[in-house]
């Protein structure tokens, strides 16, 4: 059993949440725990502590009695059975692949944190539409007055709940790449794969299949007594599902493009669901409240996932009628002078930000830029032609993004958000849309897509 590893010694790599919330859960069972985090000085000092909402990491552990290291891995991290790993640390940091030499386990905190849920897991991956999709199936779970977490990469570790969720609870988990890098038994109940499109290459050798082979993990430990969701009119999900875990997995796809015999698909307006044989109506496509093309397909995977999950359908219809949406993803800030502004934060990809062009019928000025992930921004290059009026490069891509749009658009660098937003605005006539839809990550300027959506508020705010 994989817990047993947990009464020795145990090193975990990263202090941010994930690896905070591990840490935690580890001292609760009585393991030695140690945490290690090589870049924890660096952004205290970039931030001033402010990105972790006034408790410091360092305070947090202190506080827990949690010895820990900053600035560096010293040999301390290889004195363990066990090393749980954060999403942000890669597989090939030398810290991780020192310890695989040494035969020590690495696992992620995903994987670490399941070894304690009782509860059955809705597990939802994609490239995009993961956190609206999560959020989402959390509301109707709520609205059906059925206890449930949301957790995971969309803000609050997995290992913060494990221990409170009993079998009649559900852990809806948003998993990401990373986090199923290093998953040995995690396996839930339902899975979904909203979409596979390239995404954090950097960390993957710039191999898109890696990355693909990394997303079909989210299936590997599941059996036909489990069910897996995925979006059937994605060409890269189809064919790996069908290739992979069609002979060992149930599976139900959603398509608005094909009427199935099995899973949700639209027709004539209205989204249907089929599912062991049963045929329900769910919705009016028009009714779903969060509007676009790729928020049909989340809320026909966070549909299916519920009902098969018990969720009966009118708290899914209802719930579908009023969702309003997430935070940081095309959320609406203000408008001021005939301008609106609209944070995008959490578009860390180009699909993403093709999205987030495509939901606008105003001409856009685009705020774009940060930690590159080997992004291939020319596929935006005909999207950009037709509506977007100017794009303020900024962040470390700031280069990049000024090359590749300089000769479509009007195109102007900033050093800081609060010089791209003024510089925004002063671009922006009546009528005019500014989008924070960055196409990167955030960790260059922030320390991670909430905090450099928060930025961007508030300096709207001040305008």
């Amino acid at each position: 059993m994989s817990r047993e590893l947990i009464k020795g010694k145990v090193t975990v790599i990263g202090a941010a949440r994930s690896g905070l919330a591990a840490a935690k859960l580890l001292k609760s069972q009585g393991a030695q725990v140690f945490v290690s985090d090589k870049e924890l000085a660096q952004k205290l000092s970039a931030t001033g502590g402010s990105a972790f909402g006034g408790t410091s990491p360092i305070q947090t552990l202190k506080s827990a009695q949690v010895p820990f290291e900053t600035g560096g891995h010293t040999d301390r991290v290889y004195d363990c059975s066990l090393m749980v790993i954060s999403p942000g640390v890669p597989s090939d940091a030398p810290v991780v692949v020192e310890a695989q030499k040494r035969g020590i386990k690495v696992v992620s905190e995903l994987e670490f944190a399941s070894w304690f849920c009782k509860a059955p897991i809705v597990a939802v991956t994609g490239s995009n539409g993961k956190t609206t999709t999560a959020t989402l199936l959390g509301r109707i779970f709520e609205h059906a007055k059925k206890e449930c977490v949301v957790a995971g990469n969309i803000g609050a570790a997995f290992s913060n709940f494990v221990l409170d969720l009993d079998q009649a609870a559900v852990a809806i988990v948003e998993v990401s790449s990373f986090q199923l890098d290093h998953i040995e038994t995690f396996r839930p109940k339902t899975a979904v794969i909203l979409n596979i499109t390239p995404d954090h290459l950097d960390r993957y050798g710039k191999s898109f299949e890696n990355y693909i082979a990394s997303k079909r993990r989210v299936f590997e430990n599941q059996t036909m007594d489990d069910c897996l969701i995925y979006n059937f009119d994605d060409p890269v999900t189809g064919v790996e599902v069908r290739k992979h875990a069609a002979s060992h997995v149930r599976l139900l796809p959603f398509s608005v493009k094909t009427e199935l015999d099995e899973g949700v698909y639209v027709a004539n307006g209205r989204v249907t669901m089929v599912e062991s044989g049963r045929v329900e109506d769910v919705i009016v496509a028009r009714e779903i409240s969060i509007k676009g093309i790729h928020n049909l397909y989340n809320s026909m995977a966070a549909a299916l996932a519920s009902r098969v999950m018990g969720v009966p359908m009118e708290a899914i219809r209802e719930t579908l009628k009023t969702f309003a949406g997430v935070e940081h993803r095309l959320e609406f800030v203000r408008e001021l002078n005939g301008v609106k502004y609209v944070n995008d934060s959490k578009a860390t990809n180009v699909d993403s930000v093709w999205y987030a062009l495509h939901s606008f019928e105003e001409p856009l000025i685009v705020l774009m830029g940060g930690r590159d992930k080997g992004n291939d921004y020319s596929r935006l290059s005909d999207l950009v032609r037709e509506r977007v009026k100017a794009i303020i490069a900024i962040g470390e891509s700031a280069d990049k993004v000024f090359e590749v749009f300089r000769n479509i658009t009007k195109v102007e660098k900033a050093q800081s958000m609060e010089e791209a937003v003024w510089k925004a605005a002063a671009l922006a006539a009546r009528g005019t849309v500014v989008l924070l839809s960055p196409a990167c990550t955030s960790f260059d300027w922030f320390e991670n897509f909430e905090h450099r959506g928060r930025v961007f508020k508030e300096i709207v705010h001040k305008l």
